[in-house]
Formats: C-alpha cells, structure tokens, sequence
C-alpha cells in the first residue's frame, strides 16, 4: 500500500502550462502523473499521510448484463419444455429471456444477421443460422452461454433450418433447393442430400427456388415435406430416397403448418391465400380461402390480397383448431397497420399492432407434434416490441410484459445512474408508479417462465434515470442487475400543447422534439429533481406523496453573450503585446464592454421557446413541478441549449449556464440571482489571472484592423491550444455541448442576427489566420470531433466561453480564508475554473425573506481543455458530500407546515469541526486531472489523461469504501486514477466510439459500475470493479433447469419412435457414416466453438464436467483422426489415379517399334 506524502508540495504551483505530459502509450496518449516538490501549503502547516487503499489489483472491467428490447431483431424461437424464448437480430445478437431476472445476450463474433433460430429442446442448447451461411450450436448449461461447434456452409445459401423434436439430425435447406442433413452432436455434415433436381418431377423445366419449408410428417418422421418458393411441395420418402407425391400452386408459397394427425398441411401464399391440402389427393387443394379479400358479386375468386408471410395452425381437443397468421391484408387499405390475424371456427379477429411483424409463435402445452396441440398463447416478435397473446380468453387479451423492453418508448437522450442510494426511495417511487398501470391485461402469468434466477450478494439499491426525446422521464430499480420500470414522469405536462403551424413561430432552435430532455440533476437525499430541456429551459421538482392543484410557478431569464457588439477600440490599446503586462490596459477597457446594437424591424425579444401553463394544474403523487425557469430570446438572437446544470436543496438554488454566461435562481424564493456573461463573471480580480482569455478581444481588434500578425508570448500559445481544444469537444461546443442538436441546428443557432454588426465576416477571415496554425494537430483527433467543429466558425470558438460544469460546495473560496463557505465552482469550455460566493441568510427563518448574495471570490484557477467535473475530499481524503435538505412533504397534512423547520446536512461526512484547516478540490478537465490543496489553492497533483484525443465522461466515484476518478475517453479507452495522487490505476481500450448516443449516455457510479447506451433501444451495464468481475457468475441467471419432459399420450404409437426397437424409421442408420457416406469436404467447414472448455467451466463441476472435458478431447481426437483418415484416402485415391494412367500409357504404346514412337 503506497502512501502519499503532502510535505513534498511547492507551495503556490500553479499549472499555467501542463508539465512533464508523456506521449501516447497504449493509444490514449496518456500522460505521465506530475508530482511536485516542495514544501507543503501557503500556511507550511505539515499535512497528514493519506493512505490510499486502491491499487491496480482493485480494477477489471467486464459487461454485466444488457437490457432493452434487442435491436434490430430478426429471428425468434421458443422451448415448450423449458419455457425461455431466444430472439436473434441482424447485427449477430441473441438474446435468451426467461422469468424476470433471466436475461442473457451473446453475439457471434462475425456480426451476420441471425436468420433463424431452433432450440434442442429440453437439451439446453440453441442453433443458430446466420446470414453468413454459418450454423452454431450454443450451449445454454452455463450462465454466459459458448459456441460449442460452428458449420460454415461454403458453396450454398442457407434459407431454412428445422429441426425434430428429439432428433440430432437437422435438416438445411439452401438457396438451390437441396437440403443437406448435420448431425448436431458432432456439427457434421451426413452424406445424404435431397437435391433438387431428385426431389422435382424429371419433366419440370424450372427450378423450385429456394427451399423456403423443411418439416417431418408428425404421423411418419420418415417422411419430409418439403417446401419451395415458386409453389412446388414435395413429400419426400428419406427411406426410399424418392417423393412420394409431389403438389404445384400457381403462386409462391411463404410458410406451411402441419394438422397433428399428419393429414392435412395447410400453405400460405404471396396473394394472401391459405391453401389447405389433402395427402391422399395431392392434385389440388381441397380448400382455398383470402381471408381479407372482397367476395366479388359474380361469384368470382375474391381479390388478391397481400402475402400471407406465415401461418401456423394448431389443434384443440374440445373446440375448433386456431389458424394464425401474419399479413394477409387487402390492398385498398394502404394505411392499415400490420396486423395478426387469428381465425378461430367462424370467427375472425384481426390484431393490429404498432409495429411491423418480424415473426411470431404459438406456445402449445405440448412439444410432440402427433398430438393435440392446444394452444394457449400466441408470442409477437416486432420490430420494436415484444408482445404475447392470450389464446384462451375470448378477446384476446395481452399479458403484462415484465421485461424493461419499452426504453425505447421515445428515443433516450441522456441518462444518469446511481448505485448505493438510500433504500426508502425505491419502494417511494414504485408507489407513486404503480398507480400509473394500464388496465386489461390478462390475467395468467405470464407464460416466458424459465430459467432460476436469484438475489446474489450485491444488495445495495441503484436507480437508472433515463431522459427521453418526447420529454419523459423514467425511473427505474437496477438493483441486482435486473431492470424494473418505477416511476414516468412527463415534463412536458408544464407547457401549453403546441397547435399545429405555431411550431415555427415560438420554438424556432428546435425542428422537432421541443421538450426532449438534455439534462438531468438529481439529489436523491432530498428527491429534489431538475431537467433542462432542448428549448431552453430549467424545470425543478419536488417530491410528494399528495395530490395538488396549484399553478406552475415561472421566471424568464435574459442570457446572451454581447462579445460580437460593435467595439472601437483606442489605436494605442492594440500594441504587438511585447510582454504580458503591455495588455493590461485593452483588457480593463474591454472587460465592462456591454454595447447593445439597435436595429431596424421587428425582432424577437424576450420571449421564451415554449409557453407555461397559466392555470392551476392537478400534480398527482410523484414529482411536481416547481418552478420553470426558462431563456427568453435577446435582439432577435434565440437563446442558446443549456449544457450544464446543478441543484442543491440546502441551499435552495439552481445553477445553470450555456455558451453565453451562467444563471443563478433562487427556487424558494421564485426570484433570479445572477444573470451573467462568462466574461463578466472573473469580476474584478487582478486582470493578470484573466490573461489566458484576453488574446480572444485583443486578437479581434488586431485581425480588424488587418495591419500587423499578433506575436503572442509562449505562455498564451498554450492557452491557444485550450481555446481550439474547446472547439472540437462534445462537452463545450458553442451551443451545441454535444447533445442533439445537428450541425444545420449549429449553423442556424449561430447565424447573424439582425442585430449584429456587418464586420463579422471580415472578423471570422481574419481570425482564421491565427486559429488554423494552432488547430492542425487538433483536426487529426478523429472523425467524432471533424464532424462537429466544422459547422461552427472560428470567430464563435474563440469568442463564447461555454459553461460546461457546475458544483455547490462548502469550500475555501479565497486563499486567506480560515474557514468553509457556501461556494459555487463554475467551469468553462476553456478550461477555467472561477469560485463564486454564495452568501446565505444567517438562520434558516430568514430564508424565506432574506436575499441570497452571488458574487465572484476572485479566484481563478486553469486546466487544459473544457472542465467535466470537480469533487471534493476532505483533509483526510474522504469524499465529501454536497450539503443538503432531508427530505419532508412539501404538501403534508401538517398545520404548521410552513413553520417546520428544515433540516440541513451541510457537511457529510465528517462534522464541521473534523473539516480540519484544508481540503482538497478534484477538478477533471476532457484533457487533464488537477487536484488542488485549498485554501493554499496549490496545485498538488497534475495528470495529463490525453493528448491526442478528449474525455467524454469523468466521475469521482466510490469505490471498496476509497474513492477514484473514473474517465471515459472518445477513443474508446477507460480509464482510473487514485486520489488525490491522481496514480493510473486502470487504462483499458474498451469502446470506441462511433456513435454519438454512446458519448451523450455513457455514465460511471459507485460501487465499480456504468452504463450506456449500446443500440437506440437496448442499455449496457458494465462493471470496471474487480470483485463484481468475480461475483458476476453468481449473480446471473440460470437459462438451463432441470426439466422432465412431458411423457407423450400415445405411446402405442410412439413406443419405438424414440429410442424402441418397434420403429423401422432410424435416422441414425439412414444419415450416419456408414450408410450416406461423407458429404464433399468443400461444401462446408467444420470449425470447432471457443466456448468448449470455457462452457464446461462455467456448467457444472465434479464429475459432470470432467465428462465434457474428456468429451471435447475425444471430439478433437476424433477430428484429427478423421483428418488424417481423409489424408490417407486422398493418398491413395492419387496413386491409384497415377497407377491407371501408367497403365494407359504402356497398353498405348505396349505392341509399337522403336521407330514408331
């Protein structure tokens, strides 16, 4: 355990310039730990040893598990034994779900779309087909489920697979029309094949198509049809190695369901037509239905109507049999939504669903196809939703679905995630949720039911909240790894409805989505919530347990940067800045600089993007709004998004900035604290602290006048470099801070108003003659950053100083101060740092009617690259917790509610008498860490994260009971500094970023765990703590349990079918080796599966596990055996090839002369 000595500290180090910066290293252009000597503090007080207990040793980082409904999805099956459904998507993902708790994801390596899907069921295995014409068989008798073997056909597409029930045979069909058998023990291909040209009639002159259906006949397994695209159906004898018969439809066939007594099988066809069929009299379909066409009057055939995509047809005992389908609509309806169609007896009842139909299955009480089927409930693949159907009430009714499938609901926009919160909350907030479920579902259980899943070690309670486009709001427990929905809140309930041509005329900075979420700020102590919103605006919540009827409070609040007015500048301010000081005077000229430009015309002026509700409105139980604090437009200038937010209940304010300045309110009292440009907020501290941001005037000046090149001291380059660096990072783009905004928003946001002067244009060239030298290295982090730095002018990056951080502390706002006070640290997009003053009412009686002074402290402190995230710790290196209110009802029955008093926590953990005479500030920029001593406010420790690339995220976070500075860098990398020494503890290359959602939703929280999101629907928790790696087998579910499977009614009939010596059909003997021979080497590659050993590591131990061991390494040995068996034969056949030749040569020339050769 290494400790950290804080006597060896220069006292007053600031970090001007970032020094001892190493270069790349392991591709995140990590930087080396600056560690400075010296002597401790400007007080020289001795400092106490820290102990940091997290090393190295504390860090791994592993996916946990995914939630969401899967994206994209293609393929779905479902095992009647086991009770667990597996959907397969085209990026290569399959997710397995079982009762709530079962959720498991796996992904082929190859990406190919997963085409279908087929459980062995009871078996506790899965095969998959994919796009690729690759089959894998999967091993579900371990929690993360492993490849066990791969075919990988070569010279055929695969089109459809079917499998048995209790057969190790599988049948493929492919794009030719022939259908090959594997043995799905050994994944090797038998030599018997239907080609297609066997199966067809000699005298047919077409080719089928492909196979598009395989299935055994459920009164004879020695029996397949066959189904091919044009319309041919061929009943295929597998003994006799002949058809049977043979049936031809004029119209393409899509799917065909077998009758359980193997008689009849129904077809549907691409006109929307359900063909049922006779064995005994093949020649035609005794029967013909279009289920939605029109009935023409002269008795015609109705009209076509759309494919039938798939049907399925299952028998009940005491009533008529179901006929399910997809599609199958008429053609005169064009709006119609997809739509399920179930036809029992007479009776026609059509589903419409809110999404197309990927696929769906009917759950049958038995898995033997020879009997009476009995169906009872229908599952829906959609291509957003997942939906079950209960067949056994009348009205069909949908069951209520328990999975976190509805993310998606509205597109995520920002997500936040916290581990370890107090336990109270999540019982709270279920209650008020609860009272939010939709009536008529059904009333069974719900029918996916498999698998075992239990509770694990990890107990401590975590919330997910999830931002969405549509301005909801949702809460939801992720305790355990699972995912359950608490609580929806919907922000946009505070504003007027927008009717429709008013769009344009009020929210202007946004096309769609005006109330999509941007930001979200929670306090879980106090269950204060805030959410900034794309259009501008602050709404803050309370939480109550009461119903109310009140009305909204609002406040309108003016912020716009005036940097681009109209200046005249003296000529002497403009000198070629010899040194340093020789600017001092242009910047207090400039510093007050507030000009406002009139124009002719009407302008848009102080009026807010969205209207508040006038009226009183019924708030139920939950979260209620507040107060709506909202930016009005300036000068016809709209008002810029907000990209940083932050409350605090003990204070009773809310802080807010964007690229123009910063805003303080006061939310007790209703009433605006601060309204400032950034510029304006340094005050009036010694201008020489304000030197890194005075090129930006001066530089203007000096490009408008056009004589002269600017020489700038070496000092201010590197500051250059903060202000080029703020351009190309998501976290502080001017008025964009990386969120939804696209870059025409960007360029429409930032256009020239009508009140702007005519010279800008001319100031944007001139500018660039400074800004392009400096940016050359920047242009070449990646292609993230070009993407968003391009729509944005180089006037604007050098002249709007986003706020990008915001923190209420207890903290020493100046260097002479004795004590803690109430600060706000503020962090711009160019790497400053400015302390605020809060001074609060001296009792808390005086809150109500006493006002709250906001004033800077004076002190300025620098870091390379927009600020991300500031923590503090105490002197022992504790992280201290923001002050807060404890949580009471702000609309309890109580009489004296308006004179209970409030009950503060201003300083956690410690007490106000532990704080000591220090502590240290953890401030985290997107290219550098500092951790600053303060009062002294000397800079202990610099850790230069990234050169060549930019942070997107960085938390202080708990973890073990110490603490760390956790980071997430744009070139994929994850990152863990101790602290306060700011020692690498972890760098791993985890994700690169290719999208921006990851950017916008990726968030770290205590306990070693984070969050993204990982498709538009789906989230992805993940786990940098090296104990949850451990325990993480413990805590997952189980997809495989010991089931008996259901005896079968009939075992007259079934007696040898599986297993008797009654039964003439054996596929063993049929497909084996010995009887079907070897198919050709080149039609398919066996590749062995990476998760053998690993499978058995993670199934079962003892016995059972040595058995798949010494199994595997029989199959390996079995492999090379056939390896060289196949060597050899190939040997041989060559001599014997080279052997017949010879003796063609020497018959040729054995009666010749010598001469006539």
């Amino acid at each position: 355990m290494k400790k950290f000595n804080f006597r060896k500290v220069l006292d007053g180090l600031t970090a001007a310039s970032p020094v001892g910066s190493s270069g790349g290293g392991s591709g995140s252009g990590a930087g080396g730990s600056v560690h400075p000597g010296g002597t401790a503090g400007a007080a020289g007080t001795p400092r106490e040893e820290i102990q940091e207990t997290l090393t190295s040793d504390y860090f791994q980082i592993c996916k946990t598990v995914r939630h969401g409904f899967p994206y994209l999805p293609t393929a779905l099956a479902f095992d009647p034994v086991q009770k667990i459904l597996a959907i397969g998507t085209r990026t290569g993902a399959i997710r397995i779900l079982g009762r709530p708790g079962v959720d498991c994801y796996c992904q082929h390596e190859s990406g190919a779309a997963v085409l279908q899907l087929q459980f062995l069921i009871n078996e506790g295995a899965l095969v998959s087909a994919c796009a690729d014409d690759a089959l894998h068989l999967w091993n579900l008798r371990q929690k993360r489920p492993a490849i066990l073997h791969s075919l990988k056909f070569n010279r055929e597409r695969i089109t459809y697979c079917h499998l048995p029930f209790q057969s190790k045979w599988l049948y493929v069909g492919t794009e030719r029309g022939n259908t090959h058998i594997v043995n799905i023990e050994s994944f090797i291909l038998s030599g018997y094949v239907i080609m297609w040209n066997k199966a067809i009639e000699l005298s047919t002159k077409t080719h089928p198509g492909p196979v598009v259906h395989l299935s055994d006949s459920p009164r004879d397994e020695g029996k397949l049809l066959i189904g091919y695209e044009n319309g041919t159906i061929v009943f295929w004898d597998l003994r006799s190695k002949r058809a049977d018969l043979r049936a031809y439809y004029d119209e393409a066939i899509h799917s065909v369901a077998w009758h359980h007594e193997g008689k009849q099988f129904m077809c549907s066809h691409s006109d929307g037509s359900l063909t049922l069929w006779n064995l005994k009299s093949p020649n035609r379909p005794f029967q013909t239905t279009i289920p939605h066409g029109k009935v023409q009057r002269d008795g015609k055939k109705p009209e076509s109507c759309k494919p039938i995509l798939k049907v399925e047809y299952k028998t009940c005992k005491n009533s008529e049999p179901f006929v399910v389908f997809s599609g199958g609509l008429s053609y005169d309806k064009p709006c119609r939504r997809p739509s399920l169609t179930i036809m029992h007896g007479k009776a026609i009842t059509v589903l419409e669903m809110d999404h197309p139909i990927v696929d769906f299955l009917t759950l049958c009480e038995t898995p033997y196809p020879n009997e009476f089927q009995e169906p009872y409930a229908v599952v829906v693949l959609l291509e957003k939703d997942l939906i079950v159907v209960d067949l056994t009430q009348t009205n069909f009714p949908i069951f209520e679905n328990p999975y976190p499938i509805d993310i998606h609901e509205s597109p995520v926009t920002c997500t936040e995630y916290f581990a370890d919160c107090p336990p109270d909350l999540i019982p709270v907030l279920y209650s008020v949720g609860a009272k939010h479920k939709k009536q008529g579902y059904s009333n069974k259980e719900w029918p996916i039911s498999g698998g075992a899943w239990n509770l694990g070690a990890q107990t401590y309670p975590e919330i997910i909240i999830t931002g969405h486009a549509d301005g909801s709001v949702k809460f939801w427990d992720a305790s355990a790894i699972t995912l359950q929905m608490l609580y929806k809140l919907k922000t946009s309930k505070v504003f007027e409805k927008q009717k429709v041509g008013e769009g344009k005329a009020t929210a202007e900075i946004v096309e769609e989505d005006p109330f999509a979420v941007q930001m979200m700020y929670w306090c879980p102590e106090s269950r204060i919530f805030c959410v900034a919103g794309v259009s501008a605006y602050v709404i803050v919540y309370r939480f109550s347990k009461h119903e109310v009827n009140t009305e909204i409070a609002s406040l309108e609040v003016r912020l716009q940067s005036e940097v681009e007015d109209i200046i005249t500048p003296e000529p002497e301010t403009n000198p070629p800045f010899p040194d340093a000081s020789s600017q001092l005077p242009s910047l207090k000229s400039l510093s007050g600089s507030t000009n406002t430009v009139a124009c002719e015309g009407t302008m848009k002026d102080s009026i807010p993007c969205l209207s508040v509700k006038a009226r009183p409105v019924r708030m139920p139980p939950g979260y209620q709004a507040d107060l709506v604090i909202q930016l009005v437009w300036v000068d016809g200038e709209p008002p810029q998004q907000i990209t940083s937010l932050a409350v605090n209940s003990a204070y009773g304010l809310v802080a807010f900035g964007n690229c123009n300045g910063l805003a303080v309110v006061d939310f007790m009292q209703k009433t605006v604290l601060l309204s400032m440009g950034t510029l304006d907020l340094y005050g009036s501290s010694d201008p020489y602290q304000r030197q890194p941001r005075s090129p930006r005037k001066s530089r203007q000046f000096a490009a408008v006048k056009g004589s002269r090149k600017l020489s700038l001291p070496t000092d201010l380059k590197t500051d250059l470099d903060h202000v080029n660096g703020h351009c190309t990072s998501p976290t502080s783009q001017s008025c964009s801070s990386g969120k939804r905004l696209s870059s025409a928003d960007v360029s429409r946001a930032n256009r020239r108003g009508p009140g702007r002067p005519p010279f800008r244009k001319a100031q944007s060239a001139a500018c660039m003659e400074i800004s392009l030298p400096v940016t050359t290295e920047e242009n070449r982090e990646n292609s993230f950053s070009r993407s968003r730095s391009s729509s944005v002018s180089s006037i604007d990056r050098d002249s709007k100083e986003a706020i990008t951080a915001l923190f209420f502390m207890e903290s020493f706002a100046r260097k002479n101060d004795s004590a803690v006070s109430s600060c706000l640290w503020v962090g711009t997009g160019l790497g400053m740092v400015i302390i605020l003053s809060l001074n609060l009412p001296a009792s808390d009686d005086l809150r109500h009617s006493e006002p709250v002074m906001v004033s800077p402290s004076g002190t300025v402190l620098t870091l390379k690259g927009a600020v991300l995230t500031f923590a503090c710790l105490d002197c022992m290196g504790t992280l201290t917790h923001q002050p807060y209110e404890v949580w009471r009802d702000p609309h309890s029955a109580d009489d004296g509610d308006k004179t209970r008093k409030r009950k503060l926590v201003m300083h956690s953990p410690s007490s106000s008498q532990d704080m000591g005479d220090h502590q240290f500030a953890v401030i985290c920029s997107e290219k550098q860490a500092k951790v600053f001593s303060l009062p002294s406010q000397t800079c202990l420790y610099v850790h230069n994260i990234t050169e060549t690339s930019f942070l997107l995220r960085a938390d202080v976070v708990t973890l073990c009971n110490s603490v760390c500075l956790a980071c997430f860098c744009a070139n994929g990398h994850i990152m863990t500094l101790s602290l306060p020494s700011l020692r690498p503890l972890l760098d791993m290359n985890y994700l690169p970023v290719t999208d921006m959602r990851i950017a916008r939703t990726f968030c770290f929280t205590n306990e070693g765990q984070a969050l993204y999101l990982s498709s538009p629907t789906e989230i992805q928790r993940l786990t940098y703590s090296q104990e949850m790696c451990d325990n993480l087998q413990d805590m997952l579910g189980d997809l495989f349990t010991p089931v008996e499977t259901p005896e079968a009614q009939n075992r007259g009939f079934l007696k040898g079918l599986f297993g008797g010596s009654g039964q003439a059909f054996d596929r063993e003997e049929l497909f084996g080796e010995a009887t079907a021979g070897k198919a050709s080497r080149s039609l398919a590659q066996h590749i062995p599966g990476s998760g053998g050993i690993e499978g058995v590591r993670g199934a079962a131990g003892g016995v059972i596990g040595d058995l798949t061991r010494a199994r595997i390494a029989l199959d390996e040995r079995g492999q090379k055996l056939g390896e060289l068996d196949e060597r050899t034969a190939s040997m041989m056949a060559s001599a014997e090839a080279f052997s017949k030749h010879a003796h063609e040569v020497m018959l040729k020339y054995k009666d010749k002369k010598w001469y006539q050769f």
